[in-house]
């Protein structure tokens, strides 16, 4: 096993989070606030890791997919305990609660412990937005060039990254301009939407708060009441779209940044949004008929909620737990979707929906007709045998996790309702479920095992299943 090639890549990404870091400390600086603890933390953890890399600076680099698929899996655990530290220093929660914030953060999953945020100092407000918006770029870029290597029939090459002409084995000019070329398209959302955000009256610290959590789908907020606490309606239709968004995959966005329009025409992004305003306007009229609300009050919520769950963002305008039955069964619904392959949106993917339903269409066919060849098509291409085993086998491993998390917290004396969708809500990236775990609560009353449990549940959906289910098997670990 090659630990110089992993240390060396864990220590060049520590370096960069740490200088990033620094981004709290000016805010802490900005507003007054003890940083002193903040900057000598952040200080010796570059420290750390530039020795780290210094020894290795002469080590020539080399990945393979195996050390690709372990130093994915380390670099999230790494994260989280960088993340935590700031926030066990300046707070009173235990240090697992702390990693779980920072793993919620990192994977953009939005699920919190703290029942009062707005108590929290800016710097810790900050450092929670900028977890978001790391790890919803560090997604797309691992997707265009780690992720791609661990599992190439994976949903992160349905969003078409063999197009970019990425090498599996190599780091080439091509993958660099790719992620820079995401990087770019990635900041022009963050910078408009806080603009917008702007505009319509948030101040600046909190627009650019909303902006790092609605383009990286994650769904932290300087606010108690999350999206409710603001009243201008035009904050919630900016959001709206933005969510949306950020929902669809990036390299549509980065071909329309080059002014190609086709990456919008995918068979996915109609699904995408056939299912948004199906359910949007569903929920729209249930709620109207649940609450007497006009249609405008009762679509501007709807169309909100069934955005902040369908891409996963956990943003919440109202609490939607009190909603009928139905009400709640669609948000169910939206909540089981998930965004986009290649998006920041955590979930299933609408792609994934699309090859399995597309399949199943074709085996009754074939039930119906034994000696026709029928194939499955997407955007008019044939997909592989191999591509449809993968999409079968994620939804396996995803439905497996969800059930598997799902026992566990029903076995710990909590209610069913409260079980499943924390589990969809975790291993999905959502953030919050219904119940005990509903859009006004927070996961602050669970056990600190509870906390590693579900932290290891949202990277597991993060990694998109495969990448950290390899590790279990023994043909990893043989001749590595």
């Amino acid at each position: 096993m090659n630990f110089k090639n992993i240390i060396k890549v864990l220590a060049l990404i520590g370096m960069t989070v740490s200088l990033i870091f620094l981004l709290d400390v000016f805010v802490g600086l900005l507003y007054h606030e003890d940083y002193q603890q903040f900057l000598f933390f952040d200080g010796l953890f570059f420290l750390v890791n530039l020795i780290l890399f210094l020894f290795l600076y002469k080590h020539e680099l080399t990945l393979k997919v195996k050390d690709s698929i372990l130093i994915v899996n380390l670099l999230w655990i790494l994260l989280g305990i960088a993340g935590a530290i700031p926030l066990y220093l300046y707070t009173n929660i235990s240090f697992m609660s702390a990693f779980f914030e920072a793993i919620s953060g990192f994977t953009t999953t939005g699920a919190t412990v703290f029942s009062d945020i707005e108590s929290l100092p800016h710097m810790l407000l900050f450092h929670r937005s900028l977890m978001h918006w790391m790890g919803g770029l560090g997604v797309i870029v691992l997707g265009v060039g780690l992720l791609s290597m661990i599992n190439p029939t994976g949903s992160l090459s349905l969003f078409k990254a063999e197009a970019t002409g990425i090498e599996l084995e190599k780091l080439t000019p091509k993958i660099q301009d790719t992620a820079l070329s995401l990087w770019l398209v990635y900041l022009l959302l963050t910078v408009v939407d806080m603009l917008l955000l702007k505009f319509f009256g948030m101040s600046w610290f909190d627009a650019l708060n909303h902006a790092f959590s609605t383009i990286s789908t994650g769904g932290f907020s300087t606010k108690n009441n999350s999206l409710g606490y603001f009243t201008n309606d035009g904050i919630i239709w900016t959001t709206t779209i933005f969510m949306m968004l950020s929902g669809i995959n990036f390299l549509a966005h980065l071909k329309l940044y080059h002014r190609d329009v086709s990456g919008y025409k995918a068979e996915e992004l109609r699904w995408y949004f056939n299912l948004f305003f199906f359910l949007s306007l569903a929920l729209t009229f249930t709620h109207m008929d649940m609450s007497g609300d006009s249609f405008y009050d009762g679509a501007k919520h709807s169309f909100f909620t069934i955005a902040s769950v369908m891409t996963t963002t956990g943003f919440a305008t109202i609490d939607y737990g009190n909603w009928s039955h139905l009400a709640v069964a669609i948000i169910f619904v939206g909540l089981m979707i998930g965004g986009n392959a290649g998006s920041t949106a955590g979930g299933v993917k609408v792609i994934r929906y699309v090859i399995i339903f597309k399949t199943l269409a074709s085996e009754l066919k074939r039930i119906l007709h034994p000696q026709s060849i029928i194939s499955v098509f997407v955007d008019g291409k044939k997909q592989k045998e191999r591509i449809l085993a993968s999409t079968f086998g994620f939804f396996a491993l995803f439905m497996l996790s969800v059930m598997f998390v799902t026992i566990y917290i029903y076995a710990r004396g909590f209610d069913a309702m409260s079980a499943v969708s924390a589990a969809f809500a975790l291993v999905g990236n959502v953030g919050p479920g219904f119940s005990l775990v509903g859009p006004s609560d927070n996961f602050a009353f669970f056990n600190d095992f509870d906390k590693f449990f579900f932290s290891i549940a949202m990277i597991i959906g993060r990694l998109e299943m495969y990448t950290v289910f390899v590790l279990l098997s023994s043909s990893f670990w043989r001749k590595f």
